[in-house]
């Protein structure tokens, strides 16, 4: 029967997208394979079929044990840092508008990728104020409330770019509750096709990224930056536990999937959320940090 079929196979995917050949395409929309449940439903009463309307269950089960977590209410406590990612776009018509909408979640930290020369200055002149301390290497700069030491650029490039691809940094903010490495970075673009993701630079980026993470001897380490991939794609090994919440940041007009990250090494992402849309084409992240794990 089609629609039982249908089912399991929803079921099968959400609960084991892992294990699926070339599947990183469905782990970066995996959220929406809870669409397949309406679906197979009114197929099922379009058809008048009691085992269609049972097979319902089977993806509805897989995806609320993904994702059901997310739909709850949960109190995640008062933050020790809010962090603030954004992918600002080289084609961002109003930088200062854009600034003020980022100051607007009260962060601690602000990372920006696809940072234009002669955009950095304007960013600087309305962030400085709240976050007078900044490093920017390449295209990618980091703006704090906190002393910023050590910054420095790092290199993520595919051994097939040159060293004008400049998209990664690492400094220490120098917190109240002491030190956290801060690590910003763009990843390469990907390219959808039938067979998935043409990822093959932005998985080596990836590689060179978590070799730098695991060699940092800093207890407390927090990687922002657009990741051009999602927390559930195999490609990404994550530094702690995602929290459960959607936050989708691309495209901005219809946001489908979270590409920018904020992840962390012995602290604790509690939450993190979607801001209103800027002059870019990716939304900005809020992310809220507690420096316990």
């Amino acid at each position: 029967m089609p629609i039982l079929w249908v089912a399991v196979l929803a079921f099968v995917v959400v609960l084991g997208h892992r294990f699926v050949p070339h599947g990183s395409l469905i782990e970066a929309f995996l959220p929406w394979t809870g669409l397949v449940v309406p679906i197979v439903l009114l197929l099922a009463l379009a058809r008048r079929s009691l085992l269609g309307l049972a097979a319902t269950l089977l993806p509805t089960l897989a995806w609320l044990i993904t994702f059901g977590g997310y739909l709850l209410p949960r109190d995640t406590g008062t933050p020790d840092l809010t962090v603030v990612q954004h992918n600002v776009s080289d084609e961002n018509p109003d930088p200062a508008g854009t600034a003020r909408a980022l100051l607007a979640a009260h962060p601690d930290l602000v990372a920006l990728e696809e940072l234009l020369p002669e955009a950095a200055p304007v960013y600087d002149r309305v962030l400085a104020g709240d976050l007078p301390f900044h490093t920017v290497h390449g295209t990618v700069g980091l703006w704090s409330r906190h002393p910023l030491t050590g910054a420095e650029a790092i290199d993520i490039r595919p051994h097939d770019l040159g060293t004008d691809w400049n998209r990664g940094l690492r400094a220490v903010a120098r917190t109240p509750a002491g030190d956290v490495a801060v690590y910003v970075v763009h990843l390469p673009s990907v390219r959808i096709g039938i067979t998935g993701f043409a990822s093959a630079r932005r998985d080596e980026s990836t590689r060179r990224l978590d070799e730098l993470v695991a060699a940092d001897p800093a207890a407390r380490l927090i990687v922002a930056g657009d990741l051009n991939t999602t927390v559930y794609d195999r490609g990404l090994r994550t530094l702690s536990p995602p929290p459960e919440d959607f936050a989708f940041t691309w495209p901005a007009a219809v946001p489908v999937a979270r590409i920018d990250q904020v992840l962390a090494r012995s602290m604790t992402v509690s939450r993190v959320r979607a801001l209103p849309r800027t002059g870019s084409d990716h939304l900005p992240l809020a992310a809220e940090i507690l420096l316990q794990p």
